[in-house]
Parts: C-alpha cells; sequence; structure tokens
C-alpha cells in the first residue's frame, strides 16, 4: 500500500508530458499607442478571420500530425496573452481560437518595446506543453521603433539561437515610402526576420491584412518558404 501511494505520488509529481503537433506558433500583435480600439478589433477579426478559413484549416490537415499549437499576444510596452496556447486540428478547435480573439478586453498600452516582446514570444513556446517540428513568431505591426527593454538584435539573436524562426508582417501606412525607399518593409526584412526561411509578407492597406495574414499562416504552416526573401499579400502561396 506504501509503494502504491508513493507510484502516485511520484506521478502527481512528474511534469505533463508534451503533445506533440506540427508547429508551435505565436501569433505577436501590434498593440502599441499608434493602434487604436478599432485597429485592435480589426486586427483580431482578420487572426480569427484567417484562422478559420478552408484553406488554413487544408494547411493544418496536410502537415505530419495533422495539427498546430498557437497562441496570441498582443505588444506594446507590456504583452499580454489574449489567446492562450490552443491545439488546432480542425473547424472546431480554429472556431474556439477565433472566439478567444474577439472575447477579451485590450490589455496591453504604451509604446514599443519590441525587443521584449521576441523575448517574451520565446519564453512562451519554451513554457508551453507542447513539442512541435517547428517553432515560429509571427510578429505584426506598423513600427520599428524599440522605446524600451532589450534592443531588436539581442532580442532576435536570442530568439534565432534557440532554433525559432521569427517571420513579419508591416501593416503599411498610407504614407509608408516602400520596400524600395527603405520602409517599413524593408526595415522588418533587415531588423526584425530571422531564423531558417524567414520572410516578410506585407499587408499594404488596411483592406488587405486577413488576405495578408491567411497567405502568411499558410506559408508558415506548411512549412515553405515563398519564392522571394519578402512575400506580399498577392503572391507566394505554396
Amino acid at each position: 500500500m506504501r509503494f502504491l501511494t508513493f507510484l502516485v505520488t511520484m506521478a502527481w509529481s512528474l511534469p505533463a508530458l508534451a503533445q506533440d503537433t506540427d508547429l508551435e506558433l505565436v501569433l505577436l500583435a501590434d498593440a502599441s499607442g499608434s493602434i487604436d480600439q478599432r485597429e485592435i478589433d480589426f486586427q483580431r477579426q482578420g487572426y480569427a478571420q484567417a484562422i478559420t478559413d478552408p484553406e488554413v484549416l487544408a494547411a493544418i490537415a496536410d502537415t505530419a500530425y495533422g495539427s498546430i499549437a498557437v497562441t496570441y499576444v498582443e505588444w506594446a510596452a507590456n504583452q499580454a496573452v489574449v489567446a492562450d496556447w490552443m491545439r488546432i486540428d480542425g473547424p472546431d478547435s480554429a472556431a474556439a481560437f477565433a472566439a478567444e480573439l474577439l472575447d477579451k478586453p485590450r490589455q496591453a498600452y504604451g509604446s514599443n518595446a519590441i525587443g521584449a516582446a521576441l523575448l517574451e514570444g520565446l519564453r512562451l513556446m519554451d513554457t508551453n506543453a507542447f513539442d512541435g517540428w517547428r517553432r515560429v513568431i509571427d510578429f505584426s505591426g506598423d513600427s520599428v521603433r524599440n522605446y524600451s527593454g532589450p534592443s531588436i538584435a539581442e532580442a532576435r539573436d536570442t530568439v534565432v539561437a534557440a532554433g525559432v524562426t521569427i517571420n513579419a508582417l508591416p501593416i503599411l501606412r498610407p504614407d509608408d515610402p516602400g520596400r524600395a525607399q527603405g520602409g517599413l518593409e524593408a526595415q522588418y526584412e533587415a531588423r526584425i526576420i530571422g531564423g531558417l526561411g524567414a520572410f516578410v509578407v506585407t499587408a499594404e492597406t488596411r483592406d488587405s491584412f486577413a488576405e495578408a495574414v491567411k497567405r502568411k499562416l499558410i506559408l508558415e504552416i506548411s512549412g515553405k518558404m515563398p519564392s522571394r526573401d519578402v512575400a506580399d499579400a498577392r503572391h507566394d502561396l505554396p
């Protein structure tokens, strides 16, 4: 009886076994001072629409495990988990994740702390209950300023050294000069992305945001690199 009690006690004390999946994906969405509540809602709706899209679900079903693990985090001066880690393996779990996105108040405020946001993405992957073949941080934002916390370069190097890929989705403002003139797209390519197969997909307008998110998710889930270092919302589906 004592031996049985010992075994039960040991079982409770052991960490939970990691759940195998194809991809651990942290969605890091901008909630800094340049993003108002309407844009917070717009971004969440775009990700909710994308994660439940039949083409995205087909990409998930086509992976080796038929599932991915996803969390949605808003970043500003602080970082806040909006939708905690969830295994997405079909329409029902995708719908549940989308509902989490649309049912939470804003919790991140202040100016940009991009380096801290990237490191938080790594921490969330290191402490979750999943064991993915691949680990990706999906970073989106409308600037590359970093007002507090670790530098972007320091954080990016730490994340990439841990075997994590950082992809980026710059949200262009109407006055952005574009890639050729050193605009946000070029800055994200130079300063944010890193790791194996890293790329940028650009939301050129607010109207194209949901489509850009969808195409970026399909590329990340499939594990295929776009045909160029920098993709956009109109090209590069696998």
